[in-house]
């Protein structure tokens, strides 16, 4: 029988309340299927019979593996496919599929576009390189970091959100994004925002033709805590060419829906990653955080179920605007509106870098 040992996983749901999730080791043999987790490893054995529906799946930048554990279902996923034959084949051989779908082309090349305004029109004119240097150490300044954070919050891997924000490392400009090709999970959300919103594509400045793209993209980290049941942010920055952009873009983003209609798109762009087709979302509700910062922000709150976890799951996107820039944060949360004031918090100080003169992190 095949055997493996696969690092770099993590667990959602926990084995245990408030047990890691991360970082986890995977063991398979022919008794069944260990989890070591924790500092130090607690083991956790599962026999193969007590498994059930059990699923391999190839998802952006690794793989995930979900299997029903008395009466739970739990999904692991890790960001990286080095062990992808061994474990397909463990998988197989004790009964679960191998789901092997096509890739999306472009989805993930333009995650962070579904998320933000702007991506889809013409290419801006560049500064002289020094300012684009200042441009950058500035958007990358607005971000979220570890210190806005209390006690008890860490950086992780393995979310959800990964499917919305490109990671923290890659900067993306004006000339490295790549359009999405036609039929593409791209098209199907952009359609369905559209008419939520009740916008044409011609004139729409979030998906549609109007769009224009940003000098700059940088996103944080994912950040994690089990407050409140569990918890994850994380946000984007772009920073645009001219104040008009990002004006004509906050024209658009006022609508009455907006919102709604972009987290139900957000919504719709994860849940494909486990369909063979791009669901339709109903529009989720708008929502207005409460901040004692002056300036422009609107978002919306949907909820979410998502393979692997049992519980209900809010997503919350909101997006703030200011100058040059333009900031999209998103939030899962297992308890609404428990949460409302510590996301409204983090938006709170988000407004205040890109209302700053230097949008310097304090």
């Amino acid at each position: 029988m095949t055997t493996f040992r696969s690092e770099g996983w993590a667990v959602r749901p926990s084995f245990v309340p408030h047990g890691a999730t991360a970082p986890v080791t995977l063991l398979g043999d022919e008794h069944g299927l260990t989890q070591l987790s924790g500092n130090p490893p607690v083991a956790w054995q599962s026999p193969w019979s007590e498994l059930s529906s059990i699923q391999l799946l190839r998802v952006a930048r690794g793989m995930a593996l979900v299997a029903t554990i008395d009466g739970v279902r739990y999904c692991w996923r890790t960001n990286n496919r080095r062990d992808y034959d061994v474990v397909a084949e463990v998988v197989v051989e004790h009964g679960g599929k191998v789901i092997r779908r096509k890739r999306r082309a472009g989805v993930i090349a333009v995650a962070a576009v579904v998320l933000v305004a702007s991506l889809a029109g013409s290419i801006g004119a560049f500064f002289s390189g020094s300012s684009k240097d200042q441009e950058l150490t500035d958007a990358k300044a607005v971000n979220l970091t570890q210190r806005d954070f209390p006690s008890g919050w860490y950086t992780t891997n393995g979310s959800f959100l990964e499917y919305l924000f490109p990671p923290a490392k890659d900067v993306i400009t004006s000339t490295s994004t790549t359009a999405p090709k036609a039929n593409s999970a791209w098209t199907q959300v952009s359609a369905q925002f559209q008419s939520c919103l009740g916008v044409s594509a011609r004139k729409d400045r979030v998906f549609g033709e109007a769009g224009q793209q940003p000098d700059y993209q940088v996103s944080s980290r994912i950040f994690g805590s089990q407050t409140d049941g569990g918890i994850e942010v994380a946000d984007l920055t772009q920073y645009y060419r001219t104040t008009t952009m990002v004006k004509k873009d906050t024209a658009e983003m006022s609508m009455k829906k907006f919102g709604g209609c972009l987290v139900a798109s957000n919504a719709a762009l994860i849940l494909s990653q486990y369909k063979s087709n791009v669901p339709s979302v109903p529009a989720g509700t708008d929502w207005k955080p409460l901040t004692f910062v002056h300036g422009w922000a609107r978002g919306g709150i949907t909820t979410l179920s998502e393979p692997g976890v049992t519980a209900t799951l809010h997503l919350v996107t909101v997006v703030a605007t200011a100058g040059h820039y333009e900031v999209t944060f998103a939030a899962l949360v297992e308890k609404w509106p428990e949460t409302k004031s510590l996301i409204a918090g983090l938006v709170n100080t988000l407004k205040s870098r890109i209302t700053a003169g230097n949008s310097a992190a304090v």
